[in-house]
């Protein structure tokens, strides 16, 4: 995690931009993949802003634009030592609004799609961003944040993106204010209950954009927080 998600139009969704500070509806986008344009939050002293921004971190210190590293995803164990990391981790904090994300598992010889997702549909990733202007115009682009998964997620994959919930959100996107590299916001632990739903294979084509092809193809399964 995280390879691929979905940003559907729904009230959680709004409640959740709306709690942000962001008063725009966000387009219907399904099977979001690396590479592609995303919905990036941002905070200054201004208040809050939503930008578009290329999944993909270019560190602004990179020759050129490419693909050599997997640059998608960060793992949170890395924040403060990788120098791609390191300072956006400092002072570049931003967050990704998504419905739902999928992941793939193991289940008789292929890698089963899942989407995952909450009751309210509404999910905020921790992400970091930075700003290439290697090209003719800058570049501004954005990685999300990973972390160990909780046990209960534990059986779909062993990672998972950081999600902010509470006042970890404003935490996050205060840029004026550094986060510990050990900070609890990146504990191992399911902070909202999911809910994940088996998916068509036909998904794993990045090219498959519509929306029917998130209907689920099996029961839904019940992830809840320990007592």
């Amino acid at each position: 995690m995280c390879g691929r998600f979905n940003v559907i139009d729904n009230p959680g969704l709004r409640q959740l931009l709306q709690e942000l500070g962001i008063d725009l509806q966000l387009p219907t986008a399904v099977n979001i993949a690396p590479t592609e344009p995303v919905s990036l939050v941002r905070r200054d002293q201004q208040g809050s802003s939503l930008a578009a921004a290329r999944w993909w971190l270019t560190p602004s210190w990179a020759k050129e634009v490419d693909q050599k590293y997997s640059m998608f995803n960060a793992r949170s164990e890395t924040l403060g030592k990788s120098p791609a990391f390191r300072h956006p981790f400092k002072s570049q904090r931003g967050l990704v609004p998504m419905s739902s994300f999928i992941e793939w598992r193991p289940e008789g010889g292929v890698k089963q799609p899942w989407l995952v997702t909450n009751e309210q549909q509404a999910l905020a990733v921790a992400a970091l961003w930075d700003v290439w202007e290697g090209g003719e115009q800058p570049l501004l682009s954005c990685t999300l944040v990973t972390t160990a998964a909780a046990p209960q997620f534990e059986p779909w994959h062993k990672r998972m993106p950081v999600l902010l919930v509470g006042d970890e959100t404003d935490r996050w996107l205060n840029n004026s204010c550094e986060i510990p590299a050990d900070d609890p916001l990146f504990r191992a632990e399911l902070k909202t209950p999911l809910r994940l739903q088996p998916l068509s294979r036909a998904v794993s084509n990045s090219r498959h954009k519509e929306l029917q092809s998130l209907q689920g193809v099996g029961d839904v399964v019940e992830l809840r927080q320990k007592e």
